[in-house]
C-alpha cells in the first residue's frame, strides 16, 4: 500500500534562494525536453533518456548527471498524465491525428530527487543544490523513521506550497505493490497546475 510522508523544510532566506534556483534550473531542463516530446511523440522514460541525455548534460552541466535523469523522469511522468490519462483533454485518442501540444513547465514545477541526490540518515537530510549539498535537521517520529528503514522509497519530490513553504514529499510503497502512483500535486483528471499546454496551430 502506498504511503506518503510530507515534511516542510524550515529554510532560512539563503536556503530559500538556493531552493528557488534549483527549481528554476530543473524547469529549464524539463522545457528543453518538451520540444523533443512534441516532435517525436516519445515520452517513455528509457527511450527519452537515450534521445536526449547526452545533449542535456552538455547544455546543463551545473545540474549534474543524476538530476538530468530526474528531469527526464519528471517529463515522462507528466506526459503520461497529459497524453494518456483517460480524462485528460489532451489524451492521444482525443487528439487523433493532430500534432501534439507543447508542454511548458513553470519555474515552480516539482523537483524530483532520488537516493543519489537526497538522503536521510539519523534525522539529518542532505540534498543536492546547484552550489553544493544543503542540510536540514528533521524531527522524525519513530513510525516515520521505520518507513525509511522498512519500506521501498519510490519518489521524492520537492515542491513549494501556496504559503511559500518548501516541502518534501516521500512516497513509500510495499515491494509487492507495483502500481504506478499519480503525479504529486495533480488531480486525477487535470493537467498539473505547473504545466501550460500550448496547442499546435
Amino acid at each position: 500500500m502506498n504511503f506518503m510522508l510530507r515534511i516542510p523544510l524550515n529554510a532560512n532566506a539563503e536556503q530559500l534562494v538556493r531552493l528557488q534556483a534549483l527549481q528554476a534550473a530543473f524547469a529549464q531542463v524539463c522545457n528543453a525536453l518538451a520540444p523533443t516530446v512534441q516532435q517525436t511523440r516519445v515520452w517513455n522514460r528509457v527511450a527519452l533518456h537515450h534521445l536526449t541525455y547526452h545533449k542535456l548534460r552538455e547544455r546543463f552541466p551545473e545540474l549534474g548527471s543524476q538530476m538530468v535523469c530526474n528531469a527526464i523522469y519528471s517529463v515522462s511522468r507528466t506526459c503520461r498524465l497529459v497524453f494518456q490519462h483517460a480524462q485528460s483533454p489532451f489524451n492521444l485518442n482525443k487528439l487523433a491525428d493532430k500534432p501534439l501540444p507543447l508542454l511548458r513547465f513553470s519555474d515552480n514545477c516539482p523537483v524530483y530527487f532520488d537516493r543519489h541526490t537526497l538522503s536521510v540518515k539519523n534525522g539529518q537530510l542532505s540534498m543536492f543544490t546547484l552550489d553544493g549539498r544543503m542540510r536540514f535537521a528533521l524531527a522524525l517520529k519513530p513510525a516515520d523513521e521505520a518507513n525509511f528503514n522498512e519500506k521501498k522509497l519510490r519518489e521524492i519530490v520537492l515542491s513549494c506550497r501556496a504559503d511559500a513553504v518548501y516541502e518534501l514529499s516521500f512516497l513509500f510503497d510495499d515491494e509487492q505493490d507495483k502500481k504506478t502512483p499519480e503525479l504529486l500535486g495533480s488531480g486525477s483528471s487535470e493537467v498539473p497546475e505547473y504545466v501550460m499546454v500550448e496547442e499546435a496551430s
